[in-house]
């Protein structure tokens, strides 16, 4: 290996790593020399090696102890040269240490893992979200990307945060996107609903671009902007906007003895919609004779999606047809 190579690999190791094999080739160089100065009170290298530790580190067992001149000069230059080397090594290592922890409280630090959920964007929703998510499953590791937000400390919140703008890629290659579980972009709110689209639909493609399989959830703001988040390559999309106005008009024409806004958060957090396809045992049979069948199963049969239009809670009468999707829900 040629010098230039030696050197190159050398300053690719980390510093405190390159301290601490100095300090370890100074003691088996210490250890040796009074090994050889002193065979009597230092048979073997390996105790030489252990006077060395023992006398840089100023801790000093007394088991075993110099006699000659040369043997305590060497044990001076020993404490003098060694005795620093170790305490500036443990002080490099409580600064490696503050920094790494302050570098991931500012969002610098990439993500190593694997199987994560990437949450793009820290706003209201996203908190109660990563709540609910650690709440069911808390070995779920999250990783959170934002723009706006300068710092979060992992020890007030147990997540990941990346500090950046998620339609670049060195962003997305910091979260580790390709071997993610799922990425959810939430909109930004505080803009106009266009450029929050627009944001959405840019970190799609960024995503999409870094990895082909992934699936991802997209918040958008104004439907117009749902088929340009599609073709962009979102998994499914969320029209927030639609799912909350149609809640305020259920929650204004209420009944008194209703409460929808309630009954659908609980809904949501406690239970998991599913679709199924026909079982082709029931084509025919009524809505009814389908819904006892999936309660003995403990599934609540809700709804049919037919050519793409949903009939939710029909006559008991309804029949169903082939190709029919059940709608269900399951207990999480």
């Amino acid at each position: 290996m040629s010098i230039k190579l030696f050197k190159q690999a050398y300053y690719n190791v980390p510093v405190i790593l390159r301290l601490l094999l100095f300090i370890i080739l100074l003691m088996v160089i210490a250890g040796t020399a009074i090994h050889y100065i002193e065979p009597d009170e230092f048979p073997t290298i390996f105790e030489g090696i252990w006077w060395a530790f023992v006398t840089a580190a100023t801790v000093g067992y007394g088991d075993y102890v110099p006699h000659s001149l040369p043997g305590r000069a060497l044990a001076l230059l020993l404490i003098l040269t060694g005795g620093g080397l170790i305490a500036f090594y443990i002080s490099r290592f409580s600064a490696v240490a503050i920094t790494h922890e302050h570098n991931l409280e500012k969002g610098r630090v990439a993500f190593k893992g694997g199987g994560h959920l990437v949450f793009v964007g820290w706003n209201e929703r996203t908190r109660q979200l990563i709540d609910i998510t650690l709440d069911k499953d808390p070995d779920t590791q999250v990783v959170l990307i934002d723009r706006t937000l300068n710092s979060l400390a992992y020890q007030h919140y147990p997540v990941h945060f990346i500090h950046g703008d998620a339609t670049e890629d060195y962003t997305l290659i910091q979260a580790n996107i390709k071997h993610a579980k799922c990425v959810i972009i939430t909109a930004d709110t505080t803009e106009k609903e266009r450029q929050a689209d627009n944001f959405t639909i840019l970190t799609t493609v960024a995503v999409r671009g870094n990895n082909e399989e992934i699936p991802i959830i997209a918040e958008i703001l104004s439907g117009i902007q749902v088929e340009n988040a599609i073709r962009a390559g979102a998994t499914t999309t969320l029209k927030t906007n639609d799912f909350m106005s149609a809640l305020l008009y259920h929650e204004m024409s209420r009944e008194k003895a209703a409460m929808p806004f309630e009954d659908t958060l609980n809904l949501l957090k406690s239970q998991q919609f599913r679709h199924i396809k026909i079982d082709p045992e029931i084509v025919g049979k009524t809505f009814r004779e389908a819904s006892h069948a999936f309660l003995m199963d403990d599934r609540l049969l809700v709804g049919v999606l037919r050519d793409k239009e949903w009939q939710l809670n029909p006559g008991h009468d309804y029949l169903l047809k082939e190709n029919d999707i059940l709608i269900c829900l399951l207990a999480r």
